[in-house]
């Protein structure tokens, strides 16, 4: 008798990975996906140290379907974290040989939705290769929370990950994007590492037009969340409204 194969499971994680104070998981994410999180024994993650502390904060809420110990956790390889799943492509369908043995298999990242900003289409991607059901589960994305939070247009939006970090080369992006979005009227989405916050949002205010509207969100779901949109000329002289330590995500348009 053949094997009825199990399903791969994207599941969200809070946005509080790194913070000093966490918030309760049920205040950021719903109680059917911490119940299906809880069910699984196999998982696929971005890092196995902090799955794990993700597994025991849902078993403080919920029976876990197995001890920590005999979870069976697999990282996704580093170059897909650092180059991303289609810049360095990989076949992850060993990882999912579990499901071909008919057991579930959950996909985790250690922030938001995995396979968006996050390593993980490369798993999804295999998962519908091998014929495999996908089940997305619900849960608070960084990058839509921050949008719906700008004031931007959201019926027409681009995530373009990271600018580059040489000023000359940022600058030229930054202004290829603005051209874009004043073009088309399309809302500009990116990110940076916490430590480059700065940097990055003294080109923002040197390099864009006055009226292009720049938006950062950070510390979305938790008690500090911020989020503010405003046209660059009346950004510029203001305090800068992100820190070294706290991820944030930035968005312009007209």
């Amino acid at each position: 008798m053949s094997v009825r194969p199990g399903k791969l499971y994207v599941v969200p994680a809070p946005l509080d990975f790194g913070c000093a104070i966490q918030s309760p998981l049920t205040e950021a994410l719903p109680q059917a996906t911490l119940v299906a999180a809880s069910r699984l024994q196999h998982w696929i993650c971005e890092n196995a140290k902090t799955t794990r502390a993700y597994l025991k904060r849902i078993g403080d809420t919920l029976p876990l379907a197995a001890p920590l110990q005999q979870m069976h956790i697999v990282e996704l390889p580093r170059e897909v974290h650092k180059k991303g799943d289609h810049a360095a492509p990989f076949d992850a369908k060993p990882l999912l040989a579990p499901a071909l043995e008919g057991h579930d298999v959950g996909l985790v990242s250690e922030a938001g939705m995995p396979a968006v900003a996050d390593p993980g289409s490369s798993v999804v991607r295999s998962a519908h290769d091998l014929g495999l059901p996908v089940v997305v589960l619900v849960g608070p994305s960084a990058l839509l929370l921050s949008l719906a939070a700008s004031g931007l247009n959201g019926q027409n939006f681009a995530f373009v990950g990271y600018l580059p970090q040489e000023p000359a080369a940022r600058a030229q992006r930054i202004r290829e994007l603005e051209m874009l979005a004043l073009k088309t009227g399309q809302t500009q989405l990116f990110i940076e590492t916490p430590y480059r916050n700065a940097a990055l949002w003294d080109a923002l205010l040197k390099t864009l037009q006055p009226r292009t509207r720049l938006s950062v969100s950070s510390g979305l779901t938790l008690e500090r969340a911020m989020s503010r949109s405003l046209r660059v000329a009346d950004w510029r002289g203001a305090p800068p409204p992100v820190d070294k330590d706290v991820p944030a995500v930035f968005g312009f348009g007209p």
